[in-house]
C-alpha cells in the first residue's frame, strides 16, 4: 500500500495491486497539426502545431547514450506558426516554478471533442520526461475559443503524476458525455483516490460539480482503471444511475461485473 504524491514531486512508490497506467505514448503524436478554424469558427485562421526539437541525452538518467525526444512547444497560432500564443506557455509548470518536468517532450492525445452539440473544445494532454522511477508530470488542458475577442482560452487543466494510477479522462459517451473526470490518489489512509467529476457551463469552462473519496483503494486488487471502477458509485452520486439498472461497464470485456463497497469488480 503507498502513499499519494505530490505532482511537483515525481518520486512515488510503486502501483500496488491496481491496474496501472498505461505507458506513456513515445512521442507518436509529436508532429499533429490541427486546423481550427473550422471547427471553432474563428474570426482569424488558428492552427494548433507541435514542433519538436531533436532527441536529447536525458538530463535525468545522465548517461551518454540514453536518448530521449526533444522538448515540444505546443502552438496555437494564427500566423502559421510564426508566433504561438501564450495560453499553453507553462502547461506542466507547478506553482509557476519552471523545473526539469516543466518542458514537453510527449504529446499524449490532441482532438477537437464537442461536451456540448455546439461548443467545440481543444483536448490537450501532453508529458515531461520521466524521472528515474518512471514517472511523469501530465498535464491535460481543455481550450475554448472566444470569438468576440478572436483568442484561446483555458477552459479546463489539471496535472498530475503517473505511477499511482492516476488519469484524467474525456468522457466520450454515456450519462456524462463531455464531462473530465479525475482520480487523483489520498495523502493519508485508508488509502484510495480523490474522484472529481468537472462538466461545462454556458460560459464555455469546465467547473467542478462532483468530489469525493473512492470506494476503490489503492493496491485492493482490482484490475480496472480506477474511472471504471468508480463509474456506478460516480453515476450513482450524481443521481445518473440506480442498483436495479444496468450497470454502467467499461469499453474492454468485464465477464463477472459486480459491486464491491460501491465499486465495480469484473472477476
Amino acid at each position: 500500500m503507498g502513499k499519494s504524491l505530490i505532482a511537483a514531486a515525481l518520486v512515488l512508490a510503486g502501483s500496488g495491486g491496481q491496474a496501472a497506467p498505461a505507458a506513456p505514448p513515445q512521442g507518436s503524436l509529436a508532429a499533429r497539426t490541427i486546423d481550427l478554424a473550422k471547427a471553432f469558427g474563428t474570426r482569424s485562421h488558428w492552427t494548433f502545431t507541435t514542433p519538436q526539437g531533436p532527441d536529447i541525452i536525458d538530463p535525468i538518467m545522465d548517461e551518454p547514450d540514453a536518448k530521449v525526444p526533444g522538448e515540444i512547444r505546443l502552438c496555437i497560432s494564427k500566423d502559421h506558426g510564426r508566433t504561438c500564443s501564450p495560453v499553453l506557455d507553462g502547461a506542466l509548470t507547478v506553482r509557476g516554478q519552471p523545473d526539469t518536468f516543466s518542458e514537453v517532450h510527449y504529446l499524449n492525445d490532441a482532438r477537437i471533442v464537442f461536451p456540448a452539440a455546439t461548443t467545440p473544445i481543444l483536448l490537450l494532454q501532453a508529458g515531461s520526461l520521466q524521472s528515474m522511477n518512471g514517472d511523469q508530470r501530465i498535464a491535460t488542458v481543455a481550450l475554448g475559443y472566444d470569438r468576440t475577442n478572436d483568442k484561446f482560452f483555458v477552459a479546463y487543466e489539471r496535472r498530475t503524476g503517473h505511477n499511482n494510477n492516476q488519469e484524467v479522462r474525456y468522457i466520450a459517451q454515456g450519462p456524462i458525455r463531455g464531462a473530465i473526470v479525475s482520480a487523483e490518489p489520498t495523502e493519508d489512509a485508508p488509502f484510495g483516490f480523490w474522484m472529481t467529476v468537472n462538466r461545462i457551463g454556458p460560459d464555455k469552462r469546465y467547473a467542478e460539480v462532483l468530489r469525493y473519496r473512492s470506494a476503490t483503494l489503492y493496491g485492493d486488487g482490482n484490475t480496472l482503471a480506477v474511472i471504471d471502477s468508480e463509474m456506478p458509485n460516480l453515476q450513482r452520486r450524481m443521481g445518473l444511475w440506480h442498483p436495479r439498472s444496468p450497470m454502467p461497464l467499461p469499453a474492454g470485456p468485464c465477464p463477472q461485473p459486480h459491486l464491491v463497497s460501491g465499486a465495480l469488480w469484473c472477476r
